[in-house]
């Protein structure tokens, strides 16, 4: 059984490896995402905003405003392009505002904000707090941010190889699955001693092997370039990025179990790789989005791996801190592992 599958498996890394194309991409892509967001960001080019609101329990505080704060202060909550989210506590819209979950915090009761030193973002909507808020410069007091900030590059880093480990989870598999039953590939080790399930775990041993491979170059290649900090354990990270890709790969499989048309498993791939790039806060929190919105990012295996990774790289979460994502890529990479093994077959329909 092992000498098979190990066939199969180093057979699959020459592929891979012989195509300077695709292997290539796998290491560049990231960078220039990285890269891109890096400069985009040292600019004030975004035009949508996130502003907290936390109100302190002191009504003392409250009962001395002035009738000329408040109307200022509503005109700036009227603000077109900015979106106002009410907290319940300081702590819990402390912590969004230090991982860029929103953009700036203000307490209208006790007159202060705070803003993120690194946020260029906080930056542009703190000018335009005072140029809506003139007559309140002197009474609105800025704060620090409790605990050390995290840079919305290091914010975005773990959603960025994420985003990676999804493509090549995702295409790696299932396309190339695939594109073997379609070429005749499959039907010629049916009739091999190799069995499905051996197939298969030289399939996904063979994708697990060029995840890692590929993330660990680019993460220590963007650690030298961009200085991020690791605040975790990097043991941890190597964990929650196996069982993502696991997941992921094991997703692939469910697409490639049965299709033999590539277009088909293109379309397929494509409309599982799209929602979760724009819903598991890769590029942007959904804070502040609808309540069902965030409950279905809850459902994709790429947020429980982004929520994993960015906990332990920018908080220093050990693995009893982030058991809920371990244990949610691991029930659904049993789901979709038991689909797949269930629904695949060496030949055409």
């Amino acid at each position: 059984m092992w000498r098979r599958t190990w066939t199969i498996f180093k057979a699959r890394n020459h592929e891979f490896f012989r195509d300077k194309s695709s292997l290539g991409w796998n290491f560049v892509f990231p960078f220039l995402v990285i890269a891109g967001f890096s400069f985009i960001f040292n600019e004030d080019n975004k035009t949508m905003y996130k502003v907290g609101i936390v109100h302190s329990d002191n009504p003392a505080v409250t009962s001395r405003e002035s009738s000329g704060n408040l109307n200022h202060y509503n005109n700036f909550k009227k603000s077109r392009y900015i979106e106002f989210i009410e907290f319940k506590t300081n702590a819990m819209a402390m912590d969004k505002l230090r991982h860029h979950r929103i953009d700036f915090l203000i307490d209208p009761d006790s007159r202060q904000y705070w803003v993120s030193k690194s946020s260029p973002t906080g930056y542009v909507v703190e000018k335009l707090f005072y140029s809506d808020s003139r007559s309140m410069i002197g009474d609105f007091k800025k704060q620090s941010i409790d605990g050390s900030e995290v840079r919305y590059v290091e914010w975005l880093f773990p959603g960025i190889m994420g985003m990676n480990v999804m493509f090549s989870a995702l295409f790696g598999v299932g396309f190339v699955v695939v594109r073997y039953r379609k070429n005749g590939v499959l039907k010629r080790l049916s009739v091999t001693p190799l069995k499905p399930y051996e197939f298969l775990t030289a399939q996904i041993i063979s994708r697990m092997y060029v995840i890692l491979f590929t993330t660990f170059i680019v993460f220590v290649g963007c650690m030298v370039l961009f200085r991020f900090d690791c605040l975790g354990t990097y043991l941890n990270l190597v964990i929650i990025f196996s069982l993502g890709g696991f997941s992921m790969i094991s997703l692939g499989l469910v697409v490639a179990s049965r299709s033999s048309s590539e277009e088909f498993a293109n379309g397929i791939l494509n409309l599982l790789t799209w929602p979760m790039m724009f819903l598991s806060e890769v590029w942007f929190s959904l804070e502040g989005a609808h309540p069902w919105v965030q409950k279905f990012s809850r459902l994709l295996p790429l947020t429980q791996l982004i929520d994993g990774a960015r906990k332990i790289m920018n908080d220093g979460a050990g693995l009893f801190e982030i058991r809920q994502q371990l244990i949610a890529l691991t029930v659904m990479s049993c789901i979709f592992m038991l689909m797949g093994s269930m629904l695949f077959k060496w030949h055409k329909d």
